[in-house]
């Protein structure tokens, strides 16, 4: 988990930088050092409440967030929902990546337990952190697309929901709403799309 966070913010600094705004890059946040990006209570406290809250059946957790700096992108506007695009989109590819370790261990017959669950949680710890992510409450990245689209009063009226976004999501979370309601049908879906993506590449081992 801690290896996908790092390289979900690291994407949204990345990306940031591309459109016009340094602001991470020279904070050495554009970095693949885990120890930079992680936030004791989202990578550690919030991990654990999860965990006793759900009986260990689901587990999340967060890094700093990378600072941008949206005025000094290009495009403001359509800059912030590229940036915020950037997290959700490197999980997904982080996803594909442990699918492609899977197939490999396959291929060279390694059915080593640790190694087989090494990647399989690969691919299901990447695709709950993208479909979390993209849940459209701010200050997660979902929040994030969701104001850039909407006309200017209703993209700050969602803003303002920002300082109260983590503890909602807690109390979805906590009455199982939002795994039955947004996480398990988009993983569900997440899945699909790796497998539909991986299975030509599987069938030639």
């Amino acid at each position: 988990m801690v290896f996908a966070i790092t390289l979900h913010e690291a994407a949204h600094g990345y990306v940031a930088r591309l459109l016009g705004d340094n602001t991470a890059y020279m904070m050495g946040r554009v970095s693949f050092n885990p120890m930079r990006h992680i936030d004791p209570f989202g990578t550690i406290v919030i991990p654990l409440v999860l965990y006793f809250l759900t009986s260990g059946a689901f587990l999340f957790g967060y890094a700093k967030p990378v600072p941008v700096t949206f005025r000094n992108l290009r495009n403001p506007r359509w800059g912030s929902l590229w940036v915020a695009l950037a997290g959700p989109g490197c999980n997904f590819v982080q996803a594909l990546i442990w699918g492609f370790v899977s197939i490999g261990l396959a291929a060279l017959a390694i059915d080593e337990p640790f190694f087989t669950r090494m990647a399989g949680a690969g691919v299901g710890v990447n695709l709950v952190l993208a479909v979390l992510n993209l849940f459209p409450l701010p200050p997660l990245d979902g929040g994030r697309v969701l104001a850039a689209l909407l006309p200017p009063k209703q993209s700050i009226a969602l803003s303002r929901l920002e300082p109260y976004g983590f503890f909602i999501v807690l109390a979805l979370v906590a009455t199982g709403l939002l795994t039955k309601l947004w996480l398990r049908p988009l993983v569900s879906a997440g899945y699909a799309v790796v497998t539909a993506i991986l299975t030509p590449f599987a069938s030639l081992f």
